[in-house]
């Protein structure tokens, strides 16, 4: 497999899972939609993930990057091997910044990493600020240590958890920015509640957030941006600062009629020019050339 090689997650490949929290300590359970309704109606605890739990194995090139840069890169917040939740009394504060970098340079954190094009050409450019990615999938965090090394990068941290958990464990504060480029558009109407941009999230991206503190968000799926829409643009806590008149459907589609989109009722939303420190990946290449439009969402910490 190439370097550029990405792990891509197919929606079809997706569309069947329905995660539980054991799923996060390695039992890999996949429930059906009678079992979902099963637990509600039993009253048991769950968890809805945004990513599907999948094992891929490693070419020879991403394993010896993970055993020459797994040291210096991945950080050890994980509640036990294998586990992609974080430890239970973790604590993402100023000294545990200091601790991991060495200093108290401003932390940003990118939720959903990928291959780490975008966040290891922003740690190199940016070597006076600390970046933190997130990201679930090994050859996702492998191919980031390949480059993040190659490159010489120093600032740059990984860890293998899931986001909402771990954004749960900042203290308020503590960073500056968080992005959120490209992430799972969870196509299916019935999946919609799998999108990684939740109530729930905004609200512990707030209280990690310094004031003024930013979430940029990019997606090249129209229906995503009208989600973040809904999530973020009535909340008190975060200003909408897109200056950009972008008009959407106001009514969601999904796998199967998407085309209809077009003739739905439409409305004037705010949007965000590009993103100048985000490089243009593979990924939203492919989304440009495919004939998508991207839309970029800033949301600024009240």
């Amino acid at each position: 497999m190439e370097e550029s090689q990405i792990v891509n997650l197919q929606s079809d490949e997706l569309e069947s899972n329905i995660l539980e929290s054991d799923e996060l300590n390695g039992m890999n359970k996949h429930k059906d939609n009678k079992d979902d309704k099963d637990n509600k109606d039993n009253g048991s605890a769950r968890v809805i993930l945004s990513f599907v739990r999948r094992s891929a194995r490693l070419d020879a090139r991403l394993e010896r990057a993970k055993e020459r840069y797994s040291s210096q890169y991945l950080l050890n917040v994980e509640d036990s091997l294998g586990s992609l939740r974080v430890k239970s009394d973790l604590l993402v504060d100023s000294n545990w910044v200091a601790k991991n970098w060495g200093n108290s340079n401003p932390l940003i954190v990118e939720i959903g990493s990928g291959q780490g094009e975008n966040i290891v050409a922003a740690a190199e450019s940016n070597p006076n600020t600390n970046f933190l990615a997130l990201e679930v999938y090994d050859p996702g965090v492998a191919h980031t240590m390949l480059l993040a090394g190659k490159q010489g990068v120093e600032n740059l941290r990984i860890a293998q958890v899931n986001a909402p958990d771990f954004l749960a464990s900042c203290s308020n504060g503590v960073l500056k920015e968080v992005w959120t480029f490209f992430p799972d558009p969870w196509p299916k109407m019935r999946h919609h509640k799998r999108r990684i941009v939740q109530p729930s999230l905004a609200d512990a991206v707030h209280n990690a957030l310094i004031d003024k503190g930013v979430w940029r968000i990019a997606t090249d799926i129209e229906d995503y941006a009208l989600h973040v829409h809904e999530v973020m643009d009535e909340r008190e806590d975060f200003e909408n600062t897109g200056k950009l008149q972008v008009s959407l459907p106001i009514e969601h589609v999904g796998k199967g009629n998407a085309q209809d989109a077009k003739d739905l009722p439409h409305a004037d939303f705010a949007e965000s020019v590009r993103f100048e420190g985000r490089v243009l990946t593979n990924f939203e290449r492919k989304g440009l050339e495919a004939g998508r439009k991207i839309h970029d969402l800033t949301y600024v910490a009240k």
